[in-house]
């Protein structure tokens, strides 16, 4: 494995006939489990090296697998850092990797768990259930809200009608 923490762009496999990977949807809840807990092992192996790479080993708690959120936000680091170091480089592109940096560093402080900053895990809170009738209330808002029912317009609609009247002016 110690290839993969050297140069972590070998865990991403490139297809024999094609240019660049084709891109990858990692949407945990949609993976099989065998699938779940291979792109896991993935996932952590990147995580280990981001840890390394930029000092994150205070900011990425070690049971950052255990808490949901910290694993969306590190699985959309983890795919854009594939596409902006794995892949072709994009025409007007040129900064993507500054920009994949300042994306990193914007997500750190979602990185934190201040439960979890001294390196013992903490379970997080346990989900409250909604209350009773909240789906009844829900389709009840659906159907009476203004903000649902209210007939389309758009706040130009002067404007558009006319650049559309100026397109289909005869010449």
């Amino acid at each position: 494995m110690s290839d993969a923490y050297d140069n972590p762009a070998s865990l991403w496999p490139t297809p024999p006939d094609a240019a660049e990977p084709e891109p990858q949807r990692w949407v945990w809840a949609a993976m099989d489990p065998p699938e779940r807990r291979e792109r896991m092992c993935e996932l952590a192996t990147w995580v280990d090296w981001l840890r390394r790479t930029f000092e994150l080993h205070n900011s990425i708690p070690p049971c950052w697998y255990r808490h949901p959120p910290v694993v969306e936000h590190l699985t959309a680091l983890y795919v854009g850092w594939v596409r902006t170091y794995a892949g072709e480089q994009t025409p007007g592109r040129e900064l993507a990797e500054a920009d994949w940096i300042s994306t990193l560093h914007n997500f750190t402080p979602r990185l934190q768990l201040a439960a979890c900053a001294g390196g013992r895990h903490q379970e997080p809170p346990p989900r409250l259930p909604p209350p009773p009738g909240a789906a009844e209330a829900f389709e009840m808002y659906l159907f009476t809200s203004e903000a649902t029912t209210t007939a389309a317009e758009h706040p130009a609609a002067a404007e558009l009608a006319r650049r559309t009247a100026e397109l289909q002016a005869p010449l």
